[in-house]
């Protein structure tokens, strides 16, 4: 006996192997279990009463299936009814015994067989017949409603799913928990119900990535580390003895963020097949996205269970999503997973595969100690007693082959020996007998083999060789000539694609199968908005069916979808782009109207109204149908078609009835989905003509413009007037809880209108109304009352806004923020409906809608409200008064005829050289401002007398001439326009004021010429000094070196030896002890080659005497004290002055 012990020295103690063992042990069976399958399905029957029945099948499924017998859906429980069924299983076949049958066993029997791996189901009639037929009037309900409770212990419970769980999206790696709150009644403490959860029909387990929990009133299901793999539809089931119930939903997983940008998404389901004693076969699903680039092949990565390191199998990426992996070592574990690659980069790897044994198949199904953990192997062989070749293998076949490689099946032969064999495998170019043995080294334990690195294109022949310890058998019969390549093509296109609507978020897509598709693996669907051709996937995990529910797209946008087929090859081209679809609900059949009453009725009609339907289909109602039965002993008869063209309104006459006959009445909605169903039977009533004096109820209740404290009530008047017209309602209010006691009146005088607005409600209470018609003899029946209506303002409710355009259009506006793509503005004038109204032009563009007034007039006076149909009740009222109107009308005028601002009128000034400037200022006006400038109304230009100036940043309008002329007398206007906005400014320019204005003007120019040469700036003038000099003086400027500045007296020049004085701009002439000898014209004159300027001082007469009046008036106050002295003449006064004149007059006084 030879003992080999292969001892891994990670992995030393005993004790870890042996708490490991039961572990391996399921996972060497798991690849083992599959779905419960029917071999034999049971049968349906017909019998007699009082017979028995009995139903048997023969189910096959590992583990061993849990089998339940359903009747209508509802789970048999022998123990309820003992005696009365019988349900036995053994060796697989199973069978359900239904004694004695009564007519209550007449059902639809259901049989369940379920295990860890799924469930499936098949299904048989048993119909129940009486030897004595009777009038069957009521099907037995277990045979119509679904879900009947049944008895356990006496106790009926009944299942309800709440809060339920919706569609949810995840991306890759994060968590996702969801799930529903269950209410069971009775609730009994000691009674739970059996928890299922489902994903894809396949029945989930507890794992390290799914976990599950009930609180006793709510399941949620935990994905703990979200994959693709966890996509699908995921079902919720309760089960109670008296049946279950479900809930469903799609989850969607993302592919996570990419570690490089455009790098593929990582592959999906990787499973390991075929496992044998060194070899095992990987299989995945691609990646519905590819990053933008096409997906070159697949890494294919193992590694052994209880290590942490990953050995890449494949050296050069493989595009077949099959891969052999070889090499394994007998008795170990290993696990698996997969990655994409493209041009940009490698995927993130999928998920890791189940645990699987490298081991014969024959020892896998034996009950027994499971393969070591790997770390130690313990391999036992015996040597044989005798020797003996292995004969020929049996069955040689290539049971796959792609370009990259081909993998060969056999079977052990028959004379094998009391040892174990192995296997040499051999190949040889087709056409040739050169055989070549390709494991030269080592041979393979498995009947598997794949070959690689063979020539692409080239044909081969394959044969085996079995081998011992006694040698080497013969070879096997050769292969037939096998040439590499992909035997399996990628799928072709699908075909059309067909989106249809379903919900606000969702689009149902199907489309036709691919034509050649082998081995589908399933479709992946994408879609993109109209237009944008920016593709996104819809799922991705590979669907198998041709119809899928597309969620997660944005309401009221247009999508187109296309589909492409996955098998192992390969993904196939993309399918023709669908026609665009607008996501929104699926238009459905109305539901029934109901609140059947009668408005009139004579001898042979009657006047039918109703209530519209809770829920219209989503698309407008299109009429209604009528039917009518007789009832006569209390026996409803046949149903008869009242109207075969459908009505339009709530209200239509039943005609060719039977007067004192009774009738009831059911009621249909159309819309373009289709007829509704029926509403319930109304209640009987009797045809007879009503004779009372009193009007009969109003009917078709409404309500408007609800808000936080108001209302508007509607209704119409009654058909059946009584023996007076009517002349007035009365309204009645109560809370909606409130007893039939508390109707109270809103209206103390009848109204004479069908509208009331109801005021000082309660925000947040529920009221109901109803209305009374009255005429002279008296108030009438009461109409039924409305449905219970929330005082309270919705989020987003908008008001009729009025508004006055830049052209003076006055319009009424009103904008809705849920609108739909179905919803219709509705237009009313005092809340009748305005269809072709004249006076007005009604305009919807998008969620807002304009009532505009074409010629506004007290015509136009009165209440315009807006209704929006197909939404929550969105609407709104204006009241437009005469007092508003003629305000309204003044600000249209205004903007009719807009007036342009100014900050300034129209002004003139002076400029130097006698420039003359008119000019004014706007206060607002455009760069597209237009200016005309007028004269005497003739229309001026720019040109040489005129030069004009805008400067459209201030608002400042210039007019330049450069001086005025007799012609230039009259009126200035400058007219502005800006768009429609006008207004202009004038000045007039006539006698005095036109006179003074350009004699200024002629003035400034000369005095611009002088000033061009030397000129004076102060002219000639003098003073007196304190010496009683007379100094004439003048300031000059613009002076240059050859300038020169004569004083002339009386016209004769003065001589240089005349004191002259010329510094800092100031020339002067000094005259001392001054008399009547220096009186005279005295006279300067500035020249050069520029020009001259001439001052000219009068000293003469008058002037000279002013001047001799200062210089005595300076003599005089320059006198000293008076002083005395003695002489011999006498006593002498005198006194000192500067300067003394002969004609200086003093005078002496004495006091």
């Amino acid at each position: 006996m030879y003992i080999i012990s292969i001892i891994n020295a990670l992995f030393k103690s005993y004790d870890k192997i042996h708490e490991n063992e039961e572990y391996h042990k399921r996972l060497n069976e798991d690849s083992l279990m599959h779905t419960p399958e029917f071999v034999i399905k049971p049968r349906s029957h017909t019998v007699w009463e009082k017979q028995c029945v009995r139903l048997h099948c023969t189910i096959s499924g590992w583990p061993e299936p849990r089998v339940v017998w359903y009747k209508n859906n509802v789970s048999i429980d022998p123990m309820a009814k003992p005696g009365k069924y019988k349900v036995e299983s053994s060796y697989s076949v199973h069978s359900l015994e239904i004694n004695k049958c009564d007519f209550d066993d007449t059902a639809q029997y259901r049989v369940s067989a379920m295990n860890s791996k799924g469930e499936t189901s098949a299904f048989a009639s048993v119909v129940v017949k009486s030897r004595c037929l009777p009038v069957v009037t009521n099907i037995p309900r277990s045979f119509v409603i679904l879900l009947s409770p049944c008895l356990e212990y006496g106790v009926k419970f009944e299942t309800h799913i709440v809060e339920k769980f919706g569609v949810s999206f995840g991306r890759e790696g994060e968590t996702l928990s969801f799930g529903c709150s269950v209410i069971i009644y009775p609730s009994l403490q000691r009674f739970q119900p059996e928890i299922e959860w489902y994903r894809d029909n396949k029945l989930l387990v507890q794992s390290k990535w799914v976990q599950m929990h009930w609180s006793g009133d709510r399941a949620t299901l935990t994905l703990s580390h979200l994959n693709k793999e966890d996509e699908g539809l995921y079902t919720l089931r309760v089960i109670t003895k008296s049946g279950f119930e479900t809930h469903s939903a799609y989850v969607f997983v993302r592919d996570a963020d990419a570690e490089v940008a455009g790098a593929p998404g990582a592959p999906l389901d990787v499973q390991s097949l075929d496992a044998n004693k060194d070899y095992v076969i990987v299989t995945w699903k691609q990646p519905a996205v590819d990053g933008g680039s096409p997906i070159l092949g697949y890494f294919v990565d193992r590694c052994e269970v209880g290590m942490t390191h990953w050995f890449q199998c494949n050296d050069t990426p493989v595009k077949f999503a099959r891969f052999p992996v070889t090499g394994l070592v007998e008795g170990r574990s290993y696990v698996f997973r997969v990655r994409a690659v493209n041009k940009v980069g490698m995927s993130h790897p999928s998920r890791v595969s189940e645990p699987v044994a490298a081991m014969d198949p024959a020892d896998r199904t034996r009950k027994g100690t499971s393969a070591p953990w790997t770390g130690q192997i313990i391999v036992t062989e015996e040597e044989p007693v005798e020797g003996v070749v292995p004969g020929r293998p049996r069955d040689l076949s290539v049971i796959e082959a792609t370009k990259n490689y081909v993998v060969l099946s056999w079977k052990p032969p028959g004379d094998k020996g009391h040892e174990g064999v192995m296997y040499y495998v051999e190949k040889c170019v087709s056409g040739t007998d050169s055989w070549q043995r390709v494991n030269t080294e080592i041979p393979v334990k498995s009947p598997r083999f794949a070959l690689f690195d063979l020539a692409e294109g080239k044909s081969y022949r394959f044969r085996v060789r079995c081998c011992n310890s006694a040698g080497v058998g013969e070879p096997s019969e050769p292969t037939e000539a096998t040439t590499v390549g992909d035997k399996l093509d990628i799928p072709s296109a699908p075909g059309r694609v067909v989106p249809t609507r379903n919900t606000d978020t969702s689009v149902v897509v199907s489309w036709e199968a691919s034509r050649a598709a082998k081995e589908l693996v399933g479709y992946y669907i994408e879609s993109s908005i109209a237009g944008r051709n920016t593709w996104e996937p819809c799922n991705n995990k590979p669907v198998k069916g041709t119809r899928f529910i597309c969620h997660g797209l944005t309401t009221e946008e247009s999508y187109v979808f296309r589909v492409r087929a996955v098998n192992a090859a390969g993904i196939s081209d993309f399918s023709q782009e669908s026609e665009a679809i607008k996501v929104k609900a699926a238009i459905a059949s109305p539901t029934p109207p109901y609140g059947i009453t009668v408005l009139e009725c004579v001898r042979d009609s009657m006047v039918l109204a109703w209530k519209q339907p809770t829920f219209i289909g989503g698309a407008d109602i299109t009429g209604y149908f009528i039917d009518y039965r007789e009832v006569i002993g209390g026996v409803p008869g046949k149903w008869h078609e009242a109207n075969i063209k459908s009505v339009s309104e709530r209200a239509y006459r039943v005609s060719e009835l039977k007067e004192n006959m009774l009738y009831q009445f059911q009621v249909r909605a159309a819309n373009m989905a289709g007829v509704g169903i029926p509403s319930l039977p109304s209640e009987t009533f009797k045809c007879e003509e009503w004779t009372i004096a009193v009007p009969g109820p109003p009917h078709d209740l409404q309500v408007q413009e609800v808000r936080k404290d108001s209302l508007v009530l509607l209704w119409k008047a009654p058909v059946y007037q009584g023996r007076d017209p009517v002349n007035g309602y009365y309204i009645d209010i109560k809370e909606a809880e409130a007893d039939f006691e508390m109707w109270r009146g809103v209206n103390e005088k009848a109204t004479n209108k069908t509208f009331m607005k109801i005021k000082d409600l309660k925000e947040g209470e529920s009221y109901v109304f109803r209305v009374r018609a009255q005429n002279k003899a008296g108030v009438g029946k009461a109409s039924d009352p409305t449905e219970p209506v929330e005082a309270v303002t919705k989020p987003g409710t908008a008001e009729i806004v009025v508004n006055v355009d830049d052209d003076g259009v006055i319009s009424l506006n009103f904008e809705c923020s849920n609108l739909t793509a179905d919803s219709k503005f509705v237009w009313s004038k005092n809340y009748k409906e305005m269809t072709e109204p004249e006076r007005m032009t009604l305009e919807t563009k998008g969620s807002k809608s304009k009532a505009i007034f074409k010629t506004p007039s007290e015509e136009d006076l009165g209440i315009y409200s807006c209704f929006v149909t197909h939404t929550d009740g969105a609407s709104a009222s204006y009241t437009l008064s005469e007092e508003t109107l003629k305000e309204l009308l003044k600000i249209s005028h205004d903007h009719k005829f807009p007036i342009i601002p100014l900050k300034t009128e129209l002004a003139v000034e002076l400029l130097e050289k006698g420039r003359v400037r008119f000019w004014l200022q706007a206060e607002k006006i455009s760069a597209n401002g237009k200016i005309e400038y007028v004269f005497n109304d003739n229309v001026i230009h720019q040109g040489e007398k005129y030069k004009m100036n805008f400067d459209k940043n201030t608002g400042v309008i210039e007019m330049f001439m450069e001086s005025l002329g007799k012609e230039d007398e009259g009126t200035f206007t400058f007219q502005l326009q800006d768009g429609k906005a006008t207004n202009q400014s004038s000045l007039v320019l006539i006698g005095d004021v036109f006179k003074q204005l350009q004699k200024e003007s002629e003035f400034q120019k000369k005095e611009w010429i002088r000033k061009q040469g030397p000129h004076f700036v102060e002219y000639l003038g003098y003073e007196v000094t304190p010496e009683c000099c007379v100094r004439l003086k003048c300031k000059v400027a613009n002076m240059k070196k050859d300038s020169v500045a004569l004083w002339y007296k009386d016209g004769r020049e003065i001589k240089v030896n005349e004191k002259l004085d010329f510094s800092e701009g100031v020339l002067t002439l000094e005259i001392t002890q001054i008399s009547k000898k220096d009186a005279g014209i005295y006279e300067v004159v500035l020249k050069d080659d520029r020009g001259k300027d001439t001052s000219t001082l009068n000293l003469t007469d008058q002037g000279f005497k002013d001047l001799m009046n200062q210089v005595f008036s300076v003599i005089a106050n320059s006198s000293t004290q008076l002083k005395i002295q003695s002489t011999e003449e006498g006593i002498r006064l005198y006194t000192f002055v500067n300067y003394y004149n002969d004609e200086l007059h003093v005078t002496w006084h004495h006091k």
